[in-house]
């Protein structure tokens, strides 16, 4: 894992800098104040103006690549960010604050906050809508969460089964393609075809498990075909949830072995990062540096503040 970290981009702040710009502005700079292009924009350089500087000749405000991101107003090194961002792209089963604490040598809650506000850049503000021409996309839920009879027994709760006690998780996956995850309240019609609404497009094959949810959503999101789990199908012919389930073996490999709790209030973030990672795999043919790219290309109008993913739960729990 540390041979990810001898490119110059994780040493040097201007070639960190010049990364990050080409990655974020890949036509040249544009004002986050006002949206004019590099036409309307000069680079201010001297030893009277900070490294990487533009003013916007219509507005006249000044920027860094960093302003509208979630860099924005850091005091940590840009080779400090660009590192914990390569390192999330590049870790399968995801990276612990604790280990990216350790080998940046950034504060442990420095640390835990990075990471937050690059999940929160893999969140993608409208996720592209799924299936269609033809393509096959499978749905199922799952429960995120320990088991009820690994807690002390004065946390258990009275009905210690199922999804007791855990958060639940509905998935959309397409076969070969994309994946998109959401924490739910609860799996209900309600939900179930709020997601399909705006997730899946028409004219593709959608399956599911027998589960009486799925066949009582509209008509025109009802599955094409069922496995029956219950009498303990699995496949029939074309007709199987393989595929999402194999994201959830990762998605959960992930969660219990490296992050080992994961709070309600956090967990669309995780969601996201396992998502993002997912959608972006290497089968598809993205390495580790497009990988980085791209989410390079999504950390624009996703500033977190410091205080925000701390107000939502108090102290979280380590990760």
């Amino acid at each position: 894992m540390t041979a990810i970290l001898q490119d110059p981009i994780f040493h040097d702040e201007a070639k960190a800098r010049e990364w990050l710009e080409a990655r974020v502005w890949p036509n040249g700079p544009v004002c986050p104040h006002c949206g004019v292009a590099s036409e309307h924009v000069t680079k201010l350089e001297g030893e009277k103006h900070r490294p990487g500087l533009y003013q916007c000749n219509e507005c006249r405000e000044q920027f860094t690549v960093t302003v509208g991101t979630v860099f924005e107003r850091s005091k940590i090194p840009l080779t400090k960010w660009l590192a914990a961002l390569f390192l999330m792209t590049a870790s399968k089963k995801g990276i612990s604050a604790h280990q990216v604490h350790r080998m940046l040598k950034v504060s442990y809650k420095s640390t835990w906050f990075m990471m937050h506000r690059l999940r929160e850049a893999m969140r993608p503000a409208m996720p592209p809508a799924i299936g269609g021409n033809g393509k096959t996309v499978e749905m199922d839920e799952t429960y995120v969460g320990g088991l009820e009879r690994n807690k002390h027994r004065s946390k258990r709760l009275p009905s210690a089964y199922g999804g007791a006690g855990k958060e639940p998780v509905i998935t959309l996956v397409e076969r070969g393609g994309i994946v998109h995850s959401h924490h739910v309240p609860t799996v209900n019609v309600k939900n179930v075809g709020a997601i399909l609404d705006a997730q899946l497009n028409e004219g593709g094959l959608l399956y599911t498990d027998d589960s009486k949810i799925y066949r009582t959503v509209k008509p025109r999101h009802r599955p094409d075909a069922t496995v029956m789990h219950s009498a303990k199908e699995y496949v029939r012919g074309d007709v199987h949830t393989n595929t999402v389930e194999g994201y959830f073996s990762i998605l959960k490999r992930g969660i219990m072995g490296t992050y080992h709790h994961v709070s309600q209030q956090h967990l669309k973030r995780y969601l996201a990062e396992f998502d993002f990672r997912y959608s972006t795999r290497a089968k598809l043919g993205v390495d580790d540096e497009r990988r980085a790219a791209a989410l390079a290309a999504g950390i624009k109008g996703k500033r977190l503040t410091y205080r925000r993913p701390h107000s939502e739960e108090g102290q979280t729990s380590s990760h």
